[in-house]
């Protein structure tokens, strides 16, 4: 990940709205929220919901799925997994150091534990 677009996505969750939106899809899971349940959950009107769901998906932290007439938003994991990883790498010099991030589940945890063939 490059320094700049690891800064437009801090960025983006910099803002309390958008961060709360993003903390709440990530954990309703790979499924996501459709955007009525968005709002009524954080309490935000549409107009503001859709400025802020626009802004995280053009900076690829969340995606949007059209279900007929209605929107279904979810997180985008791998990026949210590679801007973690871009946070912490070389971290302390390569010494654990974070125990609350190391006994997070990531990405790569995953693929070490199931390796594909």
């Amino acid at each position: 990940m490059e320094t700049l677009n690891a800064a437009e996505l801090l960025a983006a969750l910099g803002h309390e709205s958008r961060l709360a939106i993003f903390r709440l899809l990530v954990e309703a899971g790979p499924e996501g929220m459709n955007v009525s349940a968005i709002a009524e959950k954080l309490g935000l009107p549409g107009a503001t919901l859709s400025f802020h769901l626009s802004h995280l998906s053009r900076v690829g932290l969340i995606k949007g799925e059209r279900e007929s007439r209605f929107i279904h938003y979810s997180a985008e994991y791998e990026t949210m997994d590679e801007l973690i990883a871009f946070l912490t790498s070389n971290c302390c010099q390569g010494n654990a150091c974070l125990p609350k991030t190391a006994a997070c589940d990531t990405t790569a945890k995953r693929r070490a534990r199931n390796p594909t063939p």
